[in-house]
């Protein structure tokens, strides 16, 4: 059957030259690591086995981030080695595992060639694949060098459910070369159990997205609000902010401050490069504006731009509303769990591909909301702040949606050794 599916791939491959061809001139992304991922690895194990962790790209990098770092922690003398599969992904884990993995390089395209340079290469003793991916090739022919391969954090949607399942006979032998498959719930692992899985090979661990813990204590917590004198004002956070968002940012909280006085905002682009241009827009608003750099704060000023750096995940501790930027733009948003762990109310914009299964979770246990344009993003702010039950109710499921999640990594890291 793989001999089939490798037939059949190079025949698709070459039908599809000439579009491939195309893609790789116009679009640079798609020709990134192409000789790797083909099979023109450079590496040197010494004759040492490795730990190689996958993850497709940005999402899938976060998911995995600390579970590599606890795995470093208890295996200092492993050689650890991170895939990815696109080019962000490749740069996200250049900078979350510098200095903390032995190589970032890319996963293989499923060709049996460049699979075999890639096992030769780095002579893998384990590989753990974030999410569901699954490769023919790569995992029957890791299963026949006795390669113990693991999937973590995997969930498949009721949509591939459907895909899935149309194929479950070409699946089932695949799925079954799998050492162990973790699934982030119940409904995912009775998915891939019916899609061909063997239940003994099937656990549920959690999500590991939500494995961040509260990193103050309350006297810290005191020490920020009396530094910007929050005590007596409703913070609003408007965090990583893009080119177009600050836009919308200003014209709600413009909104917001009309009916509740007691409104502040903490404007924090994401990028430092653009901080004389957020500034340039605050000053078009009217509102009285500091600078954290400066040690501003709310007592003399509507708006404060963050303008230091490593603070905003702490800041969130402080705040009673945030919003995440990148969801306004074509970003893909950013992680809501850093305000959310802090049993805070998150609203986004509409594009949040980046972290889609963490808000599906999130918006579904009720304590984030997504809007799709700026006179929702209004209305909705303005509703918290009128209707203290459903903030509440909000800041509550944010508690307890963490409660049901954490717990992965610890999960896993007893089943990997």
């Amino acid at each position: 059957m793989i001999f089939i599916y490798n037939f059949l791939l190079i025949i698709f491959a070459i039908i599809l030259l000439p579009v491939i061809l195309i893609a790789f001139i116009i679009q640079p992304k798609f020709r990134a690591g192409f000789f790797k991922k083909i099979g023109f690895y450079r590496f040197d194990p010494q004759g040492l086995k490795t730990i190689i962790f996958h993850a497709v790209s940005v999402g899938e990098v976060n998911a995995i981030k600390e579970l590599v770092k606890e795995y470093r922690k208890i295996h200092p003398e492993k050689i650890i080695i991170v895939t990815t599969t696109t080019k962000t992904g490749q740069e996200t884990a250049k900078k979350a595992f510098n200095g903390i993995v032995n190589q970032v390089t890319y996963f293989p395209y499923d060709f049996f060639f460049s699979v075999l340079s890639f096992f030769n290469i780095y002579n893998p003793e384990k590989i753990i694949i974030a999410e569901t991916e699954i490769w023919p090739s790569f995992i029957t022919i890791g299963k026949l060098k006795k390669i113990k391969i693991y999937t973590v954090n995997g969930r498949i949607s009721p949509h591939s459910f459907n895909g899935y399942k149309k194929i479950k006979t070409f699946l089932s032998p695949i799925l079954n070369n799998y050492e162990k498959i973790f699934m982030q719930s119940e409904s995912d692992a009775q998915r891939i159990i019916e899609i061909g899985a063997s239940k003994d090979k099937v656990e549920i661990m959690g999500n590991l997205k939500f494995d961040i813990y509260q990193n103050l204590t309350d006297n810290e917590i005191s020490e920020y609000k009396n530094q910007l004198k929050t005590n007596q004002y409703r913070l609003f956070i408007a965090a990583s902010t893009h080119k177009g968002e600050d836009e919308i940012v200003l014209n709600v909280f413009k909104n917001l401050k009309q009916k509740f006085q007691d409104s502040k905002l903490l404007l924090v682009p994401r990028h430092p490069q653009r901080y004389e241009e957020v500034i340039s827009l605050i000053k078009t608003t009217g509102f009285s504006f500091g600078k954290r750099s400066l040690n501003n704060n709310f007592e003399n000023n509507d708006i404060i731009l963050l303008d230091t750096m490593g603070e905003l995940a702490k800041l969130f501790s402080v705040c009673y509303i945030a919003f995440i930027g990148g969801s306004f733009s074509q970003t893909g948003g950013h992680n809501p769990l850093e305000a959310n762990i802090w049993n805070k109310p998150v609203i986004s914009g509409p594009c949040i591909f980046n972290f889609k299964d963490v808000y599906k979770i999130v918006t579904e246990k009720k304590c984030a909301i997504i809007v799709n344009n700026e006179n929702e993003f209004k209305n909705e702010i303005i509703s918290f702040y009128e209707d203290t039950n459903k903030y509440y109710e909000y800041c509550n499921n944010a508690k307890e949606v963490f409660k049901e999640n954490q717990g992965a990594i610890n999960y896993v890291i007893k089943r990997l050794n």
